[in-house]
C-alpha cells in the first residue's frame, strides 16, 4: 500500500493535464506538469502537494474568476468522461481553488461548491466562507439542505459542523449552534444514510458543547422514524459515553440491579506493543429483562503523571433475568500513531449503564 501523497504522481498529471487541455484549448500541459514538479515536490507530503496543485492550476486558469469556475465544471464533466471517477481524492484541490481564490465572491463560490461537490466533497472549502460571510452562508446551506443531489445536501450537514475533524473550528457555531438546527430539520428522515450519518456527527459535535440542544432535539424526534431514531442514537454517542442521566433515561439504561463480579485484569504488568487482557461476570438480578450498555475505560497516565479517562463500547443488548454472562476483553498497547504511551500505573473500571464500577490499577511497562 503506497502512500497517500503519491496519489498525485506522474500519470495522474498525466491524465488530468490531458482532460484540461482538452476543454481549455490554451493550455499548455507540459508546461504544467514541469511547473508541478519544479523544486521540492518530492519532498511535500500529501496536504502540501494538494496545495501546491491548486497553485500552480491557478496559473494555468483564466484569472477572472467567474470564468475560472465555469471551467471547472467543464474539467469535471470531462473527467466523468475519462478514466477519472468521482470521489477521487486527489481532486480535492477543485474545493480549494474556490477557498483560495473565491472568498471576496461570495454568489460565484456558493454555486461553484454545488457544483464541485457532486464530484469531489467541500466540507474543508466551506469553513472560511461561514467564518466570513455568516448567517449569510449558513442561509445558503439551509437552501443546500432542500436540494435534490445527496452530495449537495450531505454538504450542508458536514460542512457546518462546530468541530469538523482537521478543519478549522468555527467558535461562534460552538457557542450557539442554533443557526444550523433548520439544515438539521430539514435532513432528519433524509433518504440518504450518508446524509443521516453527517446529520448524527453534527449533532455529536453540538453535543460536546451544547448537550441541553442535542437532548431536547432527541426528546422531539424519538419515534418520528427507525432513521431518525439511529440519528439520535449515534449523535448522542458522545453524552452515552459521558454517562449523561438524562439521555441515559432517554434510552431507559438503569443500573439498578445489575450485579458485577469476578472482575479481573489478568495481565496486571502489560508491556508496551501487548495486549491488557481482563474479565468479568455480569447478571441481571431484575425480574424482567433489561437493555445493558456495557463499556470499558482506561485511565491512561499522561507525560504530567494525571490519569485522562477513554471510554471503549462493549456491547449495547437485553440480557434476561438471571442470565449469568462471563464477558473477557483485550485492550490494545500497540504503538499507534494517535497515542503516546506512558509507563506507570494506568487504571481500568467497567461501566454498566452509564455508572462506572470500582477502579483496577495495572502497570505499563517498556
Amino acid at each position: 500500500m503506497g502512500l497517500i501523497k503519491d496519489i498525485y504522481s506522474v500519470s495522474f498529471y498525466e491524465k488530468f493535464g490531458q482532460a484540461v487541455a482538452e476543454v481549455h484549448p490554451s493550455f499548455d500541459k507540459k508546461k504544467f506538469i514541469d511547473t508541478i514538479y519544479k523544486g521540492d515536490f518530492a519532498q511535500k507530503e500529501w496536504k502540501e502537494r494538494m496545495k501546491h496543485t491548486t497553485v500552480v492550476l491557478h496559473q494555468f486558469m483564466p484569472q477572472n474568476f467567474v470564468e475560472a469556475t465555469t471551467l471547472i465544471d467543464k474539467i469535471i464533466e470531462n473527467l466523468k468522461k475519462n478514466s477519472f471517477t468521482d470521489g477521487n481524492l486527489a481532486f480535492i484541490f477543485f474545493a480549494d481553488y474556490i477557498e483560495m481564490y473565491g472568498l471576496d465572491d461570495f454568489e460565484t463560490s456558493a454555486k461553484a461548491f454545488v457544483s464541485i461537490t457532486q464530484f469531489i466533497s467541500c466540507e474543508f472549502a466551506v469553513r472560511p466562507f461561514i467564518l466570513k460571510y455568516k448567517e449569510q452562508m449558513i442561509n445558503e446551506m439551509v437552501k443546500w439542505s432542500l436540494h435534490e443531489n445527496h452530495h449537495v445536501r450531505r454538504l450542508a450537514s458536514e460542512g457546518s459542523r462546530p468541530r469538523l475533524p482537521w478543519a478549522m473550528a468555527i467558535p461562534f457555531l460552538k457557542k450557539d449552534p442554533s443557526s444550523i438546527l433548520p439544515i438539521l430539520e430539514n435532513l432528519k428522515n433524509d433518504t440518504s444514510e450518508y446524509v443521516r450519518r453527517s446529520v448524527a456527527n453534527n449533532l455529536n459535535d453540538i453535543a460536546k458543547d451544547n448537550p441541553q440542544i442535542v437532548l431536547e432535539i432527541a426528546s422531539r424526534w424519538k419515534g418520528n422514524s427507525k432513521e431518525t431514531d439511529g440519528i439520535i442514537k449515534h449523535g448522542c454517542r458522545t453524552l452515552l459515553k459521558q454517562g449523561h442521566p438524562e439521555i441515559l433515561s432517554h434510552y431507559g439504561l438503569e443500573s439498578t440491579n445489575i450485579e458485577l463480579s469476578a472482575f479481573e485484569i489478568k495481565t496486571p504488568t502489560v508491556k508496551i506493543g501487548d495486549y491488557l487482557q481482563f474479565q468479568f461476570h455480569l447478571n441481571n438480578k431484575n425480574e424482567e429483562p433489561k437493555t445493558i450498555r456495557l463499556e470499558y475505560a482506561v485511565h491512561y497516565k499522561k507525560a504530567k503523571g494525571h490519569l485522562a479517562k477513554k471510554v471503549f463500547k462493549i456491547s449495547e443488548k437485553i440480557y434476561q433475568p438471571n442470565q449469568l454472562t462471563k464477558i473477557e476483553r483485550n485492550q490494545s498497547f500497540k504503538l499507534i500513531t494517535t497515542r503516546v504511551f506512558h509507563t506507570g500505573i494506568h487504571q481500568l473500571s467497567i461501566i454498566i449503564n452509564g455508572t462506572e464500577s470500582e477502579v483496577l490499577e495495572f502497570e505499563l511497562i517498556d
